[in-house]
């Protein structure tokens, strides 16, 4: 069970290896920068390559817009084909370990989090998702995304809380309006993180990177310019060095519903700039469990991958 992973990761990786290794399969973490994908190796290759000798394949690239789903798909083809023309009638699976529209082991993660903390469900829940300050890099926008998309299917009221020039990909919040109007929750958006933790159930105060300045990561990525990328990193954390003031602290905290909201987080969380040690500290197990199911959403995912009629068969 391979996982190709073209950015960080610890709980992702974890989660792969463990995941797999339960499942009686033996688990192989590839370094993305290793692969012959920036020697022009196209993604449909690179499927191919590793498809022909595995079960299942983990994907994990998601720092340029545009580019981390379309390549997780070719991915898939590339395995498709292969399969098809050595008439191979092995099943083997790409799962999402991250791209540049979606986090789903983790908001999934997230949800089954959510599910047993709120087991009478989230509908009329408000869960704030909320930007918050960040020194260390300009992050993905797929977690937000993701925790719009998937919790605006639950009937929970989302608020997506950010300053001006941190809006996320139209088409994630279009896909959250519709899935709010369709289960009868809501999802709106405010410049204000007071009112998007004022009455919150649970929140979620996680950095992202401006949306102008991924966007144009995006040129630099293609022209191979990594001096032009490393000027836009540097751009885009003097933005966020703007909004220091955007830190889930115990003020904030205490504005939730009860005072007592529960706070969630993909980690590794920046302590003292997203939240305050205070905070992290009453909640350090929470998260800690939070994490801990993306190991049975990967299992899930991997088992029904192999498997499409194991619903039905359970």
């Amino acid at each position: 069970a391979y996982a190709l992973f073209f950015d960080n990761s610890t709980r992702t990786k974890s989660a792969w290896a463990g995941a797999a290794s339960r499942l009686g399969m033996r688990p192989v973490i590839v370094d993305g920068s290793s692969t012959q994908v920036e020697h022009g190796e196209t993604a449909e290759e690179t499927g191919a390559m590793l498809g022909m000798n595995a079960h299942a394949l983990g994907v994990r690239h998601d720092l340029i817009l545009g580019e981390g789903n379309r390549f997780m798909r070719a991915v898939q083809q590339g395995i498709a084909d292969y399969l098809a023309a050595t008439r191979d009638a092995r099943r083997v699976p790409v799962v999402n370990l991250q791209c540049d529209i979606d986090h789903p082991t983790q908001v999934l993660a997230d949800l089954m989090w959510l599910r047993e903390r709120f087991p009478e469900g989230l509908r009329g829940r408000k869960i704030a998702m909320t930007w918050a300050y960040s020194p260390s890099y300009a992050k993905p926008l797929s977690v937000p995304q993701g925790v719009a998309m998937l919790m605006t299917r639950e009937g929970a009221e989302v608020v997506l809380a950010h300053p001006p020039g941190y809006t996320l990909m139209p088409d994630t919040l279009e896909t959250a309006r519709k899935h709010a109007q369709a289960s009868g929750g809501s999802f709106t958006v405010t410049d204000s993180m007071d009112d998007a933790f004022a009455g919150a159930d649970a929140v979620y105060p996680k950095s992202w990177g401006p949306y102008d300045l991924m966007l144009e990561r995006v040129d630099a990525n293609r022209a191979r310019d990594k001096a032009r990328m490393g000027e836009i990193e540097k751009r885009a954390l003097a933005r966020n060095a703007s909004h220091r003031d955007w830190i889930c602290d115990e003020r904030r905290m205490g504005l939730t519903k009860g005072g007592d909201a529960l706070y969630l987080h993909c980690l590794p969380a920046d302590i003292g700039d997203e939240v305050t040690p205070g905070v992290m500290a009453k909640h350090k197990v929470n998260v800690a469990r939070e994490a801990n199911k993306k190991l049975y959403v990967i299992m899930a995912l991997l088992a029904v991958g192999k498997h499409p009629e194991l619903a039905k068969r359970l």
